[in-house]
């Protein structure tokens, strides 16, 4: 299991990959077109993800995304909400 801080750390690159997306998760979430335990399988994925840094760094230096990255674990998720 993911350590707290791990988790936090990944929770924020979700969080922060569906906003450069153009998807509000809390508001996805409201709307019932994902679940919490949707979101937190998510977060778990993306803490498997062995190269944190490249998406933070991604992250960091972009304004707005079209897509999530190919090696994105949560790309088909984020795909299928942006729609």
């Amino acid at each position: 299991m993911p350590s707290r801080e791990t988790l936090r750390l990944h929770a924020g690159l979700v969080d922060d990959m569906a906003r450069m997306l153009d998807i509000d998760l809390q508001e996805t979430a409201i709307e019932g077109r994902i679940s919490i335990d949707q979101i937190s399988d998510a977060v778990v994925r993306c803490a498997d993800c062995p190269n944190p840094k490249h998406c933070q760094h991604l992250l960091q230096n972009a304004d707005a995304l079209d897509r999530a990255p190919e090696y994105c674990r949560n790309q088909d998720l984020l795909h299928k909400l942006r729609r």
